[in-house]
């Protein structure tokens, strides 16, 4: 039978979302007030005479200068049935509709693992001078179906998008990720998973008298403070403080708890700060920020044991920790990244990455010519 896709009202969105167990945060409608650049739709797939839809997705278009044309991106998204054997059912009429919104590239990021490594795994291969790249390492579980997806895409006419960024860290999502599964484990469960330096890390904090509290709207120009610290001693261009308010005020408005503020307090001065972000069971470590002054009293540790600890409380069965390099080499100023997150003892993830399809050839080789410049 053949689905159609049409615009759907954030109220119809909303209703799918809720339906799912995990759904992105860059796959719900107030993601596209956050990004005022781009011009978003919510859209719907439906089978036969169905009024409620089987699959959707948000698409941010992008416009380009002086033309009628625009990139058409789907971050971390559709959120379809990406395992169904006629995957092209759902995909071509993504295309048509897409380039009857004047799309000349779709690009899409299929939310489908592919492997993962534990944290003992992770840990070996830092440790192991003969290992180069995550990807290499042998991992300890494959995700069904995950291969054979890519081979669809490909037949489809799909391409991966080019490798970009640093270490892994591509221009757009990021393909390695670290979670730790929070579903069917108590809170102590979690805390003896946690690596020896964590725990005793996390009491560190304890015995110092750090105090993490909810922050908010008005805490945001605190936490940039810190932001902009971290983003120049870890060498990134940090994003302005009006994405930050603009980005609370959108997915809060949009459900309360979407959106929170931690920040460590020690001896009357805020040390750490963090964001997270919540759809359904899922939970994500979103942007951390920290000072090196009294790094002694563990500020970020405790940050982190407290959002772990409240996404469990949530209910939640994943916190995600989000990117993490992909190299091994001691050189890259992002290995200490990963070996915090591997501290928690979760696991290191595999993504399918994020796809491209050409709409207009020449139009999406003169974007791929700039961005490899870029």
């Amino acid at each position: 039978m053949t689905l159609r896709i049409r615009p759907i009202s954030r109220e119809e969105h909303l209703a799918f979302i809720a339906s799912r167990p995990s759904v992105s945060h860059m796959q719900v409608p107030s993601w596209g007030e956050v990004k005022p650049d781009w011009r978003a739709e919510s859209i719907g797939w439906f089978e036969g005479g169905g009024q409620r839809p089987a699959g959707a997705g948000l698409v941010l278009l992008r416009p380009l200068p002086k033309l009628k044309r625009c990139l058409a991106y789907l971050p971390e998204g559709p959120v379809i049935d990406w395992h169904a054997p006629d995957l092209d059912r759902w995909l071509e009429p993504l295309l048509a509709h897409l380039k009857g919104r004047g799309a000349f590239s779709v690009k899409m990021g299929p939310p489908v693992v592919v492997r993962r490594w534990s944290a003992d795994a992770v840990k070996a291969a830092i440790a192991d001078p003969g290992a180069r790249r995550l990807r290499d390492v042998p991992p300890t579980g494959h995700e069904p179906g995950a291969a054979e997806i890519a081979q669809r895409l490909r037949r489809m006419g799909w391409r991966p998008t080019r490798p970009g960024g640093e270490d892994g860290f591509a221009a757009g999502q990021p393909r390695y990720v670290f979670q730790v599964p929070l579903a069917g484990r108590t809170l102590d469960d979690i805390h003896r998973g946690l690596n020896q330096q964590w725990r005793r890390n996390v009491k560190k904090a304890e015995k110092a008298g750090v105090k993490v509290v909810l922050g908010g709207h008005d805490d945001l120009p605190a936490f940039y403070a810190l932001y902009t610290e971290t983003a120049e001693r870890d060498r990134f261009v940090p994003r302005p403080l009006p994405y930050f308010r603009r980005m609370w005020s959108a997915l809060t408005a949009e459900d309360p708890d979407r959106m929170r503020l931690y920040l460590a307090h020690h001896d009357g001065e805020v040390l750490a700060a963090a964001t997270m972000l919540r759809v359904g069971t899922h939970v994500w470590y979103s942007y951390g920020a920290s000072t090196t002054r009294r790094r002694e009293v563990q500020p970020s540790t405790a940050i982190q044991w407290r959002m772990l600890s409240d996404a469990h409380a949530m209910g939640a069965a994943v916190y995600d920790l989000r990117g993490i390099t992909d190299t091994l080499e001691d050189t890259s100023h992002l290995l200490g990244l990963l070996r915090f997150k591997a501290g928690t003892g979760g696991h290191a993830a595999e993504y399918l990455g994020e796809w491209d399809y050409p709409l207009n050839r020449v139009l999406h080789k003169a974007l791929d010519l700039y961005m490899s410049r870029r």
